[in-house]
């Protein structure tokens, strides 16, 4: 079984307090990633950090880092970003000409490399990339703005990642992203799930977020 791991997604930061946060995380010794969104306003809507603010960012992280592309051509972006030892860059089905292609590119530049699947995507999609992949991002949630409810179809989808992955014998961690909170996170664990991302409902909303971290992991503990 995969070790459980831990991604805040630096989008749903305090910007005000942002240094602050990101040393509050690391010094919990809870988390193991930072999570990266990169949206570019057409294939998902709003806008998130560029690569001026990430360099920035840089400075004060010590983690790997765990970017998530949800950009048409995502190859057209790879050279932006830094690339930084055990960070994942992933890329969804959906966004891609040519998804192998795209994510052979990325895996010879030294990242881990993981396809997303918004909730209308099916696990087809997978079938000729699997063997080729880190991560598989199940969307719980459409790509885009926060603080969206859960789509309740994802878990069941968890579920048959999950299964598709032991019967196939691979190691491939299956990562939940969208409204991954202490009340939806039991049902995510049972399925399968070997990561989260924790943004606004999960962990950003809460005063502490070393209390919060330490009530995720229990629930982590009890569930999985």
């Amino acid at each position: 079984m995969n070790k459980f791991t831990i991604s805040p997604s630096l989008m749903c930061l305090d910007w005000l307090r942002a240094e602050d946060q990101i040393i509050e995380l690391q010094n919990s010794k809870l988390v193991d990633y930072f999570h990266v969104d990169i949206i570019d306003g057409k294939f998902a809507p709003d806008f998130t950090m560029g690569s001026s603010i990430i360099n920035s960012l840089l400075k004060v992280i010590q983690l790997p880092l765990d970017y998530h592309l949800m950009t048409y051509e995502p190859n057209d972006y790879i050279d932006s970003f830094p690339v930084t030892k055990g960070s994942y860059f992933s890329i969804h089905q959906e966004s891609t000409r040519n998804l192998h292609r795209d994510l052979i590119t990325i895996k010879n530049k030294g990242y881990k490399v993981g396809v997303a699947l918004s909730p209308g995507t099916s696990l087809d999609t997978l079938e000729y990339v699997i063997e080729d992949i880190d991560m598989v991002i199940v969307m719980t949630v459409n790509p885009g703005y926060l603080g969206q409810p859960l789509v309740p179809q994802a878990i069941k989808k968890i579920q048959k990642l999950k299964k598709l992955i032991k019967d196939m014998n691979l190691d491939v961690k299956v990562s939940v992203d969208g409204n991954v909170n202490l009340k939806t996170l039991p049902d995510m664990l049972m399925a399968g799930a070997d990561h989260a991302v924790l943004g606004s409902s999960g962990l950003f909303r809460e005063k502490n977020l070393t209390e919060q971290l330490k009530n995720i992991k229990k629930t982590v503990e009890k569930y999985r």
